[in-house]
């Protein structure tokens, strides 16, 4: 496991108990032996409003982070996401949008294996930038015609 696996896994285990945590930058750097950045890498890619997350930074003092959950019912978190992803979507990121559905189980894993694949880069055989613009529109359209 990558280390911003084994950080974003830390933090969604937080979120079991609370909707809303605080961390410390550079205290989370130092128990995971990493760069503060690290944290900011995580926590920019894999918490962000298109995935249910509220993130709020404040520099200085070692730089706190406060991340809230966004709860609501799965039609609304479907649509949230919908509305968030914009014109564009890289597969990595819909792989994680897919994982935070599993892991909230908003879609079964025959779902989850047929959005990948739908969405993937073997079958999106186009130029680089249309191929994302594409891929959005495959994925946020599937979206919504999953009950």
């Amino acid at each position: 496991m990558r280390v911003s696996d084994i950080i974003e896994e830390f933090i969604k285990e937080l979120f079991e108990q609370e909707d809303s945590i605080e961390i410390q930058r550079n205290e989370l750097a130092e128990q995971f032996n990493c760069v503060p950045s690290q944290i900011n890498y995580v926590i920019a890619t894999r918490f962000k409003p298109s995935q249910g997350y509220y993130v709020e930074s404040r520099r200085g003092g070692g730089g706190h982070i406060t991340i809230k959950k966004v709860n609501n019912t799965k039609s609304e978190y479907m649509m949230h996401i919908i509305n968030n992803i914009g014109s564009e979507i890289t597969s990595n990121e819909v792989d994680i949008l897919i994982s935070d559905f599993l892991t909230f189980d908003i879609i079964k894993p025959m779902e989850a294996r047929l959005l990948k694949v739908a969405t993937s880069d073997n079958v999106l055989q186009l130029e680089r930038t249309e191929k994302d613009k594409v891929r959005a529109r495959i994925f946020k359209n599937m979206l919504l015609n999953l009950e």
